[in-house]
């Protein structure tokens, strides 16, 4: 089923499939564009990559791993090694944020960032956005979307490796309170009383 048809199945809403998807594709983009920019323009794109990827990886931890783990058989497994990966790159790219984009060492770190966070990216959509789309309802991946967009808006902006999970997102001190009030607006967007 194409986007299209899938927009129209929702009822014109986007399901959280095409939306991660659709991220997916802004990410690599602005890798591009870190790589080719220079000087404050390079500052500026890595800002925004750095703020697009924790925002992201937090949305996918808060909204879309909770519901693959119990969408399909072996979701548990697919999520706990998207979950490796995540932190893994967290830990890269926090390292990465700590360098001046000027460095030498800035671009080549940057690459291997880049080749690590887009075989995350693939894996996701092939083992777990797949099956998310096959076994969820249309209504349920269009509420899904609804949620990432909320808890986006309340992410926080900068890598927190090692939080990759509800239960360590709350042991993580002040931003304790900031996920709270996303996984409550992601509760009442997708109608969960838990």
């Amino acid at each position: 089923m194409t986007h299209e048809a899938r927009s129209d199945v929702t009822g014109g809403g986007e399901d959280v499939v095409a939306l991660l998807m659709r991220q997916h594709g802004d990410i690599r983009n602005l890798f591009d564009e870190v790589e080719r920019a220079e000087g404050e323009e390079r500052r500026a794109a890595f800002r925004r990559l750095v703020q697009l990827l924790a925002v992201h990886e937090t949305a996918e931890e808060e909204v879309v791993h909770p519901s693959a783990r119990r969408a399909f058989d072996g979701g548990e497994q697919v999520v706990e090694d998207r979950l490796r990966e995540e932190r893994d790159a967290k830990e890269r790219l926090s390292r990465l944020d700590d360098m001046d984009p000027a460095e030498p060492d800035f671009l080549p770190a940057l690459r291997e960032l880049r080749t690590e966070v887009m075989r995350h990216a693939r894996a996701e959509e092939r083992y777990e956005f797949a099956q998310l789309r096959r076994r969820s309802d249309p209504r349920r991946l269009a509420a899904m979307a609804k949620a990432v967009k909320a808890a986006e808006a309340m992410a926080p902006t900068r890598p927190h490796p090692g939080v990759e999970t509800a239960p360590r997102n709350i042991m993580a001190g002040p931003v304790a309170a900031v996920m709270d009030r996303a996984r409550d607006t992601i509760r009442k967007v997708m109608g969960d009383k838990g």
